[in-house]
């Protein structure tokens, strides 16, 4: 029955070792012993591995965290740049209020003028200053957080959103009580 040709493959990779032979293959101590007498293994037995060149299962999640924190970084940046030419560019037409609400009839096409005694550089003003100090803010919170590697794209992104909304609801006020406005909108 046995003729002495094995189907199967030779083993290797030391599977037929004692386990002496391969601890000193594998220059590790004995643990055994040691767990058994109750003593920790001696660390000078085991010399420290040597480094390889190919990546370990456990660098894997550091390169993605790193990425992802590069491509957050270069994310909350560009949103940042981005706030600063919105705010630089909406300040100057903040503060000339009356040309930004004739501006903003003609765009409607409101035939008629803004109201004479319409004064609302101030609200202008008001509305510039938030969106600087929100700007500000939003670049100082997002500034924390990189530092502290946590995401942050966000930020720039709800800053955005929440000081626009208030300086909008600030520009919003003086139209509102204007009459030319409210009879165009109503007529419509």
């Amino acid at each position: 029955m046995t003729d002495g040709s094995d189907p199967r493959p030779r083993p290797q990779y030391g599977e037929y070792a004692t386990p002496e032979e391969q601890r000193a293959r594998i220059q590790q101590p004995d643990v055994t012993v040691a767990l058994e007498t109750g003593a920790a293994p001696a660390a000078a037995a085991s010399p420290a591995p040597e480094s390889t060149s190919t990546p370990t299962r456990d660098a894997a999640p550091d390169v993605i965290a790193s990425r992802r924190r590069f491509f957050d970084r270069v994310l909350t940046i560009a949103l940042l740049i981005y706030a600063v030419f919105s705010v630089a560019t909406a300040i100057p037409a903040l503060v000339d209020y009356n040309g930004y609400v004739q501006t903003l009839f003609e765009f409607m096409g409101v035939t008629e003028a803004p109201d004479p005694t319409f004064d609302g550089r101030a609200w202008g003003v008001a509305a510039s200053l938030v969106l600087g100090v929100g700007l500000l803010l939003t670049a100082a919170v997002s500034w924390i957080m990189l530092q502290r590697g946590k995401i942050t794209f966000w930020v720039p992104v709800v800053g955005g959103v929440v000081f626009n909304l208030i300086s909008g609801a600030l520009l919003m006020v003086p139209l509102l009580s204007d009459p030319a406005l409210m009879g165009a909108l109503l007529s419509r």
